[in-house]
């Protein structure tokens, strides 16, 4: 595979940045304990929407890492004057959740981003093609310069709806180096879409999983998340 695959407390050498796709397995055991209640079968809908929302949550965490734009300044303590450091709130923030499975991360995600904007696209995929149509878009004509934007989507599989949704993002320009994708699952033709169109940009999964069945699931998976967060 063309893609570089790091835990998130290493860094890529510079040129590796601007050439290749970058994907982030954070080591974090929270992570990987609501990774294993979402991929256990016996998990009903509630407690898969609680993994969805804490996997939301913690994977937003890492991907916020030298990505949030900061701003310094001077802040008063009860005792005296004290340096510190920011959020920018002139800087403009999106959260982009693929409808529906995507829906099922942005709760956590917007714990982590509470002034982000909040833009839906819903993408379905034909059973029988694998192809993506889009259903809903609520994407605005153009979004302002340098506007972070974070995508949430549970699976990353055969990399139509998410291959969709960032044509999408970038012809209104959103910057794919500004931009984190963030998923429970990932698969190697995906990734390997998302490296070839845009190489720039940065996913955040709690696993790799390597085979895609040919009903484009991803096999160990957790199954359609979709299916699992709503219990239709």
């Amino acid at each position: 595979m063309m893609f570089q695959l790091l835990y998130h407390r290493e860094k890529a050498p510079k040129s590796a940045m601007t050439l290749q796709l970058r994907v982030y397995v954070p080591p974090h055991p929270l992570i990987k304990h609501w990774l294993a209640v979402a991929r256990d079968a016996a998990t009903p809908s509630v407690l898969f929407r609680s993994a969805m929302t804490e996997l939301g949550r913690w994977l937003t965490y890492e991907a916020a890492r030298e990505w949030l734009p900061t701003q310094e300044a001077t802040v008063q303590t009860p005792l005296d004057s004290s340096p510190a450091t920011l959020i920018d709130p002139t800087v403009p923030m999106a959260v982009v959740p693929i409808l529906r499975a995507g829906l099922g991360l942005l709760e956590g995600a917007q714990t982590v981003l509470p002034l982000a904007s909040i833009y839906h696209l819903g993408l379905v995929r034909d059973e029988k093609t694998l192809q993506p149509s889009c259903y809903l878009n609520k994407l605005p004509e153009k979004f302002p310069p340098q506007t972070r934007v974070l995508v949430t989507d549970p699976m990353l599989a055969t990399g139509g709806s998410i291959m969709n949704a960032m044509a999408e993002l970038t012809q209104r320009g959103v910057d794919p180096a500004l931009t984190r994708i963030v998923c429970v699952v990932a698969a190697p033709p995906a990734l390997q879409k998302l490296n070839d169109a845009f190489p720039g940009l940065i996913v955040y999964t709690a696993t790799i999983d390597e085979t895609v069945n040919n009903q484009g699931f991803i096999i160990p998976g957790l199954g359609d998340a979709g299916d699992r967060i709503f219990g239709t």
